[in-house]
């Protein structure tokens, strides 16, 4: 029986990429050990993992996660707030019956998220 996912993007820079998700997102770092090219983050119940890609061009990268809130009016004003909310990516409610908004973190991955309208 599958129990979690933790999606795994590529990252150009550790630092850049931590100090992105911790500060602009409000992510926690998970575990205690610090591995070389590898970052483990999470929020609430989720986790994201990423690998060390240098020779990543964000221009080419189609990394993407939709990540589900239970409370998607916090987590936007948390990113407006921090002016990481994609121009093209604004809270709207979609015909699909979500309320989504979109991300994209210094490497490009894009990141959705979307609550039950």
């Amino acid at each position: 029986m599958l129990t979690s996912i933790h999606p795994k993007l590529p990252m150009r820079n550790k630092a850049v990429t931590r100090d992105f998700y911790l500060n602009k997102l409000g992510f926690e770092e998970f575990g205690a050990a610090d591995y070389a090219g590898y970052l483990m983050l999470q929020k609430d119940q989720v986790q994201i993992h990423f690998f060390e890609f240098k020779e990543l061009n964000p221009s080419e990268n189609y990394g993407q996660v939709y990540i589900r809130t239970n409370d998607i009016d916090q987590m936007y004003a948390l990113a407006e707030r921090n002016a990481v909310v994609h121009p093209n990516g604004r809270l709207a409610t979609k015909p699909w019956g979500q309320k989504e908004f979109s991300v994209l973190d210094p490497d490009h991955n894009l990141l959705t998220f979307g609550e039950d309208a």
